[in-house]
């Protein structure tokens, strides 16, 4: 069986916590795109857990992952998070790296970092984490796959031609100091002794595993809202964040995906450029992201916040093909009063129920709330749904009928266990 749990908006929706928690009946945990720019976590008796490339079923010591060819690699970053959680007493020895993934060299980050900051005020919001070049670099086939790592005899040649394309970036257009081929390469080999234990050949793998009816958890990264082709473009990420792409970004492309999770928050939250139409002032956005933690798990920017948008979410839903949706941070609305839910956007005199993705609408939006009246208990003890205050009941219930899928899950806390399923 294959599920897929994915996000249904701009990231950030708990996606880790809903990994971890499902893959306790999981074979395997694969992510499937993306790289190191988004952060998972997780809150566990032994502490919290911030994870950037490994799979959130790290703390499951039965389950194997693996970052699948659908990935662009940081592979010191990889490393050094194993060995960091390692040290905190996790036994990760069973994450494997897909030998069809691209690598993300630290130029990529360099790059990254040098072409924001040309773009001044007109900056996407990247986390400067090297994804956009590392994937342009695969596409314009100027980088390496894990397994040329390996390759000794030609990999002298393709790492100067991957290096010369790098420099005449770095040189030409953003007046940087070129990168020398003596130093990447003692890099490429170095790092090629430290992987080469994790590295697979991941479509074997888990072809097999399928066939012998394992059990696969596909893990996004990001959001709906933030995917390449049908997020709200240009303030996307560079990959494709949908379940539909599941099957072809963790190395099995004939497959079909069985169950699908989306992943929603209980508000609107985002980091990076864009527009959020549910948005905050900022006085108000500043007190409760100071109260909640909200703050990127990557990269500690603060979080840009507003109310629950069933218009946006719906969306994400329809795009992902979700099944079933979670709920998170349910708990982080307790006291806060009357709540709003955008149930329509007004734009141009006209009220409009169905979402798009092109910036210059959203701009152009305003929104149209129903108010419902929220609670007062402290709910992150609740384990039973039945248990919740009628306000939180009637809340979820009202996401799940604007959103018209089932709402399954319940988030009530940060830690791992305070978590509620609906049956």
């Amino acid at each position: 069986m294959l599920k897929a749990i994915v996000g249904l908006n701009w990231g950030d929706e708990g996606k880790g916590r809903m990994v971890d928690n499902l893959s306790a009946e999981a074979d395997y945990t694969v992510r499937y795109h993306g790289g190191s720019n988004a952060g998972h976590t997780i809150h566990t008796d032994r502490g919290k857990f911030k994870l950037h490339s490994l799979p959130s079923s790290v703390l499951r010591p039965t389950v194997t992952g693996v970052l699948g060819p659908g990935m662009t690699v940081d592979v010191e970053g990889f490393l050094g998070e194993f060995e960091a959680i390692r040290e905190q007493g996790v036994t990760a020895d069973r994450m494997l790296v897909a030998d069809a993934a691209s690598i993300c060299f630290p130029f990529h980050r360099d790059l990254d970092g040098a072409e924001e900051e040309r773009l001044s005020d007109g900056r996407y919001g990247s986390t400067r984490r090297g994804i956009s070049p590392a994937y342009g670099d695969r596409v314009m086939k100027k980088t390496l796959l894990v397994r040329e790592l390996f390759d000794r005899e030609n990999l002298p040649a393709r790492l100067a031609a991957v290096l010369d394309w790098a420099n005449e970036r770095l040189v030409q257009i953003y007046r940087a100091a070129p990168l020398r081929l003596e130093e990447v390469t003692r890099w490429a080999e170095g790092m090629a002794e430290r992987l080469e234990p994790h590295v697979v050949d991941a479509t074997d793998l888990l072809g097999k595993a399928l066939d012998d009816g394992a059990t696969v958890i596909a893990e996004g990264q990001l959001g709906a809202l933030k995917d390449l082709y049908y997020g709200i473009y240009p303030y996307t990420t560079s990959s494709t964040c949908l379940a539909g792409h599941a099957p072809v970004g963790i190395g099995v492309p004939w497959a079909r995906v069985d169950r699908t999770v989306g992943v929603t928050k209980a508000f609107s939250s985002c980091v990076g450029a864009g527009p959020l139409v549910t948005e905050f002032d900022e006085e108000r956005a500043d007190r409760l992201r100071r109260q909640w933690g909200e703050y990127g798990s990557t990269t500690n920017r603060p979080r840009r916040l507003g109310a629950f948008d069933a218009v946006a979410t719906r969306y994400g839903v329809r795009v992902q093909g979700a099944d079933e949706v979670a709920v998170t941070n349910l708990d982080q609305l307790s006291g806060t009063g009357e709540l709003d839910l955008c149930v329509a956007y007004r734009r141009d005199g006209r009220t409009v129920r169905e979402f798009s993705p092109r910036p210059a609408e959203l701009a152009a939006s305003t929104p149209m709330y129903e108010t419902l009246p929220g609670w007062d208990e402290d709910i992150s003890d609740v384990r039973s749904y039945e248990q919740l205050p009628s306000g939180a009941r009637q809340y979820v219930e009202a996401i799940e009928e604007l959103l018209g899928v089932p709402v399954r899950h319940v988030s009530v806390g940060s830690h791992r266990d305070a978590l509620i399923e609906i049956k």
